[in-house]
Order: C-alpha cells, then sequence, then structure tokens
C-alpha cells in the first residue's frame, strides 16, 4: 500500500513539473522572438531550456550576454597560452637561485644519513623562502621598470616585457659563468657577442642553468667530505675492536647529528649560501 502512494505521488509530482509551471507569456516580446515565445509556452520546463540553448544568434533576446570571437584559431591560441602557464614556474625558478639552493639542501641530507629529515615539501619550502629573499630586489626593479608604466598606460605589454627582462638578464649574468656561456654561444651559432649585454636570452638562459648546477655540487660536495670522515672514523674503529655485527651507520649518524648542531649547522650554511650571492 505504502509503496503505490508513494509511486502516484512521484508521477503527480512528475506531471507538475513538466505542466503546469510554464504559464503563457503575456509581456511585449520583439517581433522576431514573438512566435518562438507563444510555441514554447506549451513545451515543458526541460524541453524548453534545450529550446532556449539551440536558438540562433539572430533571434536572442536583446540582453542575453553572448561570448564572440571564439572560433577554432582562437581555442588553439587559448590552449597554447594555458599550456605556456605551466611551464612559467618552471622556467622563473629556473631563472633563480632556487636549483642551487634545493641541490646543496639535499646533499646535506644525505651527508647527515638522513632519508626522509627534513621532508621534501620542508626543504622546498625553505629554497623558496630564500629564493624569494634574494630576488626581493630584482622583483622590485622589474615592478618600477615595467609593471607601474603598463598599469599607467605609457607603455604597451611587449615593451613592458623587454623592460622586465633587463633586471633579470643582468641577475644571471652576475653569476653565469664565462666557459658556460662560450658553450652556448658556439652551440646557438650567434655571433660573437662584443659585450655581455649583447648575449640573447636564448644564451645567457640555458648558460645560467648549467652555472648553478655546477657550483650546487661543489657547495654539495665540499658539504659532504666532513660528514664522510666522520663515517669513515666510525667505521674503521668499529672494525678494529670488532664490532662487525653493528652497521657503523648507526653510530656514524647520532655523532654528525650532534656536530651538526654543535656547531649551528643551519645558520652556518645558510648564511654562507646567501652571502654566495653577494
Amino acid at each position: 500500500m505504502s509503496r503505490s502512494v508513494h509511486l502516484w505521488s512521484g508521477v503527480l509530482i512528475l506531471l507538475v513539473l513538466l505542466g503546469g509551471s510554464v504559464a503563457p507569456a503575456t509581456a511585449q516580446v520583439p517581433l522576431g522572438v514573438a512566435p518562438f515565445r507563444s510555441t514554447a509556452a506549451a513545451v515543458p520546463v526541460p524541453m524548453f531550456g534545450l529550446l532556449l540553448a539551440a536558438i540562433p544568434a539572430s533571434h536572442a533576446a536583446p540582453n542575453e550576454i553572448r561570448i564572440t570571437g571564439v572560433g577554432s584559431g582562437a581555442s588553439w591560441t587559448i590552449l597554447v597560452l594555458l599550456t605556456f602557464l605551466t611551464l612559467i614556474p618552471s622556467l622563473l625558478l629556473c631563472m633563480t637561485p632556487f636549483a642551487r639552493l634545493l641541490i646543496v639542501f639535499h646533499f646535506l641530507r644525505q651527508a647527515l644519513g638522513l632519508q626522509t629529515t627534513p621532508t621534501n615539501q620542508t626543504l622546498i619550502g625553505l629554497s623558496l623562502i630564500l629564493t624569494f629573499f634574494l630576488m626581493q630586489p630584482v622583483g622590485a626593479n622589474i615592478y618600477q621598470a615595467s609593471v607601474m608604466p603598463l598599469q599607467d598606460g605609457k607603455i604597451t605589454a611587449l615593451e613592458a616585457v623587454e623592460r622586465g627582462e633587463a633586471p633579470v638578464r643582468q641577475f644571471m649574468l652576475h653569476y653565469v659563468r664565462e666557459k658556460d656561456v662560450a658553450l652556448f654561444v658556439e652551440l646557438s651559432k650567434e655571433a660573437r657577442p662584443t659585450s655581455p649585454n649583447d648575449l640573447s636570452m636564448r644564451v645567457v638562459l640555458p648558460a645560467y642553468i648549467l652555472s648553478e648546477l655546477r657550483t650546487g655540487f661543489q657547495i654539495g660536495t665540499v658539504l659532504f667530505l666532513p660528514f664522510l670522515a666522520i663515517d669513515m672514523i666510525v667505521a674503521s674503529i668499529s672494525t678494529s675492536v670488532g664490532m662487525l655485527q653493528l652497521p657503523p651507520v648507526v653510530i656514524s649518524t647520532p655523532l654528525k647529528l650532534l656536530l651538526f648542531v654543535m656547531v649551528d649547522g643551519w645558520n652556518l650554511l645558510v648564511g654562507s649560501l646567501m652571502r654566495s650571492f653577494q
């Protein structure tokens, strides 16, 4: 009995939604839309919504919001721009000290014998904060030279990009190696520049990345040596006293952590890294 009552009540609700909620159009409408509205008054609500979606542009209401100019060419342009936006963070990180800082921090974690402490999120966050600290003057110069004139309407977007490129170029040229620049000038088949300012971003950007990787590995190698010495000393002592079943890393890891904390290693490491960019 209760099942039949629910069934009939559902049928009645469906009939009300389909036929009873659309009233005949009484207001005055434009001439081109009146025949359509008189026909649509007898159409159920779901079908009425579909017919409204299928109205051609010539029969649209005067207050309708339209999006024009999105053809096949524009859609491909939007797709390319969205793809480029996903690559912008990687490009910006490669144009900043982020790569060097992150490499050094990962070397430090391996030298201490720690696998997941500090975590990757912690090291990445620390590298981002230090990168922001180092790049803040460059960002201020970009804002003064390109963003403010663009907001005031004094220059175009292309001119703003050209002006914003200069502070970044000067920053990268300050830390790039001449050997790396010569390599990419040769590979690009460009004319030999008379000054560093004549170098294109096509040459400066890969040369800067290569120089940063080399510098990061150099600092990481020097950082590895004292901890490697501790590992060798502990291994030789444990082997000489006959502790063959106890891995040397079990003893050396606490000793390395104790040494790193006693000398205030984070302060020394971050301070040395910051001074290397001045």
